[in-house]
């Protein structure tokens, strides 16, 4: 299938670099983009759709530049921003039906599509139910049905998994891995779960760049000897979250025993290593960066 690249792909904003020189090429898979508020996320997904032209920089599909493609690459394109607006006296069928005409599909594919998409999402029952009461939930899983509406080559999610219960999170996951197979995918997340158990490679950005690349166990290799666990009394576990990353805190046991998770170069005498996640290895990146609104 065709590639879907950047090369020195550059956002700024006055003095501000929002993306910096990012080149990548993204080909059939499932791809999981994971950095802090603020890394540059939502801003790369953007110009990657065409919405945002690039300071600098240039995205191609197919070798030839999107800018140039116009429709024709976003005939190609799902997208699902961060907060999409809907008009809430629709009900979830007239909402992907307004959404498959500005999209171009004919009544055929329109009622095809429809009835597919709110049956994958879980949407089928909710049929005469307005938007205004559907739960948050109810309305991410409508912004993923649309996302997909046009049965899109190149599928990019901006936090799809927020505001859905574990549930609907497998549901997803699932919908994705599947619908993966011969196009490209795009997510950020903060679950951190979601994209470990789907995604073919994960992009960890910060700072506007991608600074490692790779499927989940070559990530987590690249934390090893970075993860500790370490028991200890209930002060001492105080004093050491003022001093290292812990990932995780658990009290053990009545006579006060605390086990904790630690993500750190220079581990506390008595610590003993651990395998990696990419949890650890996010915060392992990350932990140096307060997240910013």
């Amino acid at each position: 299938m065709e590639a879907l690249q950047t090369e020195q792909l550059t956002k700024r904003y006055q003095h501000t670099a929002a993306v910096q020189e990012v080149t990548l090429t993204l080909g059939e898979g499932v791809y999981g983009l994971l950095g802090a508020n603020g890394a540059g996320k939502t801003t790369l997904m953007r110009m990657l759709c065409g919405i945002l032209e690039p300071t600098a920089g240039t995205v191609r599909y197919g070798g030839a530049d999107i800018a140039r493609l116009g429709e024709e690459y976003r005939a190609l394109l799902g997208y699902l921003p961060q907060d999409f607006g809907f008009y809430p006296d629709f009900t979830g069928p007239e909402f992907l039906r307004y959404i498959a005409a500005l999209k171009g599909l004919t009544r055929a594919e329109t009622a095809r599509r429809t009835g597919e998409l709110l049956a994958q999402v879980g949407l089928t029952d909710a049929g005469k139910k307005k938007l205004r009461a559907y739960s948050g939930g109810m309305r991410q899983r409508l912004g993923i049905a649309q996302a997909m509406l046009n049965d899109p080559r190149i599928l990019i999610l901006d936090e799809p998994t927020a505001g859905l219960d574990p549930r609907e999170r497998v549901r997803f996951r699932n919908l994705i891995a599947d619908y993966a197979k011969g196009r490209t995918v795009l997510l950020s997340t903060h679950i951190v779960s979601d994209v470990e158990a789907i995604a073919d490679e994960i992009l960890l950005m910060k700072a506007g760049r991608i600074v490692e690349r790779g499927t989940v166990s070559a990530l987590a290799a690249t934390a090893r000897g970075k993860v500790w666990t370490l028991r200890t009394d209930a002060a001492t576990a105080a004093r050491l979250e003022g001093v290292y990353t812990v990932a995780n805190l658990h009290h053990t046991g009545p006579e006060g025993t605390v086990e904790l998770r630690l993500i750190t170069a220079d581990p506390p005498a008595g610590a003993t290593p651990a395998d990696p996640t990419l949890e650890d290895v996010y915060l392992w990146h990350f932990a140096d960066e307060e997240e910013k609104p």
